[in-house]
């Protein structure tokens, strides 16, 4: 499994989630709302601490800069 992720994309990828959590657990999002992007979320924190997207495979698409 070869990283296709750049630097900025797993930040952002980070803060959304971390956005998305906070915004859960202090009760602003509920229902099937708070568990569909509950679950993007965690989706979201492993591929970017793993730093590849299985979604960019198909397409061709990296953001990592290249060497």
């Amino acid at each position: 499994m070869q990283t296709n992720m750049g630097l900025i994309d797993r930040l952002i990828r980070i803060v959304l989630a971390l956005v998305v959590g906070v915004l859960i657990l202090t009760g602003q999002l509920s229902g099937v709302a708070a568990i569909i992007l509950g679950i993007l979320a965690v989706v979201f924190v492993l591929t970017g601490v793993i730093a590849f997207c299985p979604l960019y495979v198909p397409f061709g698409i990296s953001t990592k800069k290249k060497a």
